[in-house]
């Protein structure tokens, strides 16, 4: 009989800060500058030049500690990380080993297996490296600081995961909770969100951990996935032949799906941490907590119970729209304009939730206004415009943001209500129909479907079908 093997997983996320300066000086982190334009003498590791820590920076992890139940220390220190690297200009990156922000914290997530608790061991602030950057052509490998300072918080997790399912939940609820508070974007393919996985196999039962190795380079929850179902596969087949999993950093090749040694874990690198000499300890008062607490915005489980009451709209609709920041601010935004709250949430969840997928967008990258979802809302609801109609507007709304009153006046699409034009049109489709005619009143009433098509077609779409219907019928 063959082994049962028990998955246990940790993880290590970072998550870059939604600051406009970095941690420890003045310069922009915005993303995409010029190669080194965004640099000055402190994140250039210039000799001489001091660090001061970025308060936003503080406010933000403890906002994340607060909303992942962590302890917050009211003393904290940074620390030194010693290690040569081009990227890292000062030759040590400044972090927190000994005494981190925040600790002992956790969140729960749900899969099928139900609820659980997945410890946070501790999260610390930390500045980021620059990036290299290898050219082929010249065959040298330059260096971009722009990113070098650029505020990172890092979140260690326990040992709490069993599952690829486990890992996902944990890392939804965690970006969930960091876009609610603002503290940054969280996008996976940007970087602004990075996931290191520790992994390790043992026998179902055994108290001892297996040896884990740490996989690298994941930047999205798919990969993430198949890097679980991967590493666990290898690390099985392993155990079955005898040998040992060896400690050791992996790199996830998620276009072949396999895992590379990177480098060993054995002679595990001393980076001689000391405090950093350069920055006063952080004393977090009971007042800066409350205050901070105080600024808490209504996360999604609150807002799920509120849509409930306040709108109610069906369950499957609630989730979908708090399952992103933007998505639950469009929705209410809208509301408030005195749209349907029913009529939104349709919009949002089909023609918008479609077109998402068709140009493989993030709810993030939605740019039409509350505005003008309103308008459209109103244009369909005076009868002013049809239903189809509607959705060639809103398609030119979700790419261009256009004013939905203003195109449907230009391009002159607004529904012909004048009976006595549609009257003459409805007769002229009836003599060009004979065949339907005839069939509607041989008891086939499904044959004024055919009049109405044809009907529409002749006002180029830009009529109410039901009021076709209700002049056809009496015609008939």
């Amino acid at each position: 009989m063959s082994k049962q093997y028990e998955t246990v997983i940790g993880l290590e996320v970072h998550v870059e800060l939604a600051t406009k300066t970095k941690i420890f000086c003045g310069c922009s982190t915005a993303f995409g500058g010029a190669p080194n334009t965004h640099t000055c003498p402190v994140c250039t590791g210039m000799p001489g030049s001091l660090p001061v820590l970025n308060k936003q920076v503080l406010e933000y992890v403890i906002a994340v500690g607060l909303a992942t139940n962590c302890e917050i220390s009211h003393y904290s220190k940074f620390d030194r990380k010693n290690y040569f690297y081009p990227d890292n200009p000062q030759n040590y990156q400044i972090s927190q080993l000994y005494l981190p922000i925040c600790h002992d914290g956790g969140v729960e997530i749900e899969t099928e297996e139900g609820k659980k608790i997945v410890g946070i061991h501790e999260i610390h602030m930390e500045e980021d490296a620059g990036k290299l950057v290898h050219d082929d052509w010249e065959d040298c490998t330059m260096v971009d600081y722009n990113r070098s300072g650029v505020p990172l918080i890092e979140i260690v997790s326990e040992p709490d995961m069993r599952s690829a399912e486990e890992v996902i939940a944990y890392l939804e609820k965690l970006r969930l909770l960091i876009q609610y508070l603002g503290a940054s974007d969280c996008k996976l393919q940007e970087g602004s969100m990075r996931a290191d996985v520790n992994l390790s196999i043992r026998e179902a039962g055994a108290e001892k951990m297996g040896t884990r190795t740490e996989m690298k380079n994941l930047n999205s929850f798919k990969a993430i996935a198949r890097a679980i179902e991967g590493e666990r596969e290898r690390q099985i087949d392993l155990l079955e032949e005898g040998k040992e999993v060896i400690q050791e950093t992996r790199r996830w090749d998620d276009n072949k799906e396999y895992s590379y040694a990177m480098r060993s874990k054995e002679d595990a690198q001393d980076y001689r941490y000391f405090p950093d000499p350069d920055l006063a300890p952080i004393i977090v008062s009971d007042e800066l907590l409350r205050e901070i607490k105080s600024k808490e915005p209504e996360f999604p489980t609150e807002k799920m119970i509120r849509y409930k009451e306040e709108y109610g709209i069906p369950d499957y609709d609630i989730e979908i729209l708090t399952n992103t920041k933007h998505t639950a601010d469009l929705f209410e935004e809208t509301v408030a304009l005195g749209a349907d709250p029913k009529k939104v949430s349709n919009w949002l969840m089909g023609e918008t939730m479609r077109l998402l997928k068709e140009n493989a967008m993030e709810p993030e990258a939605i740019c039409f206004s509350p505005e003008n979802l309103a308008k459209l809302i109103q244009l369909v609801d005076s009868k002013a415009i049809n239903s189809t109609v509607a959705k060639e507007v809103f398609q030119e709304m979700f790419h261009h943001d256009i004013d939905p009153e203003q195109y449907v006046e230009e391009k002159g699409l607004k529904t012909v209500n004048d009976q006595g034009a549609l009257r003459k049109t409805i007769e002229e489709v009836m003599a060009r129909n004979p065949k339907s005619v005839e069939d509607y009143h041989n008891g086939k009433t499904k044959a004024i479907g055919a009049l109405v098509g044809q009907t529409m077609k002749a006002m180029q779409g830009k009529a109410d079908p039901a009021l076709i219907n209700q002049i056809l019928q009496e015609l008939l």
